[in-house]
């Protein structure tokens, strides 16, 4: 299954693509965020609301983007498969994908759904990925809400 070394490649530059698009989606949208809540008026507990539900839409947009990237790799077999709840899955469903990306992103891994094959670089970066992200998330909490109760 790893002597395709064109499927492997292509592997190795979607996990590439996946991970530089959802740390740009990441900074974009903590940029905006903190424009935003510079912007607006109102009551500090609205305003770490606002930001809260931000960081869970961005994650939200990743688990997405790492779904469908390994969603889209198992359509070419030589990529890899997935194992659902025992099952070989030739062709898995996108939300199948979506679930796993979210266990993986999370780190949670209930271990329902496996990837087999070269695809499981693209789940084993998404799970680095998802923890500094999220870590970068709880940075970023800490630091709007410091800076809320200074003014308050």
């Amino acid at each position: 299954m790893y002597d395709n070394w064109a499927a492997n490649m292509t592997v190795v530059l979607a996990t590439a693509a996946a991970v530089a698009l959802c740390i740009i989606v990441h900074y974009e949208g903590l940029l905006y965020t903190t424009r935003d809540l510079q912007r607006t008026r109102g009551r500090q507990r609205s305003k770490l609301l606002h930001a809260i539900f931000s960081m869970l839409g961005l994650h939200i947009i990743e688990i997405w983007i790492f779904g469908l990237i390994v969603w889209g790799l198992l359509h070419w077999p030589a990529c890899g498969q997935l194992y659902l709840l025992g099952k070989l899955e030739a062709s898995p469903l996108l939300l199948d994908s979506i679930y796993l990306s979210a266990v993986t992103y999370t780190t949670v891994g209930f271990g329902d759904i496996v990837p087999v094959g070269p695809v499981r670089f693209v789940t084993g970066t998404e799970a680095l990925t998802g923890f500094l992200l999220i870590g970068w998330s709880a940075s970023f909490t800490y630091l709007e809400m410091e800076r809320f109760w200074k003014t308050s």
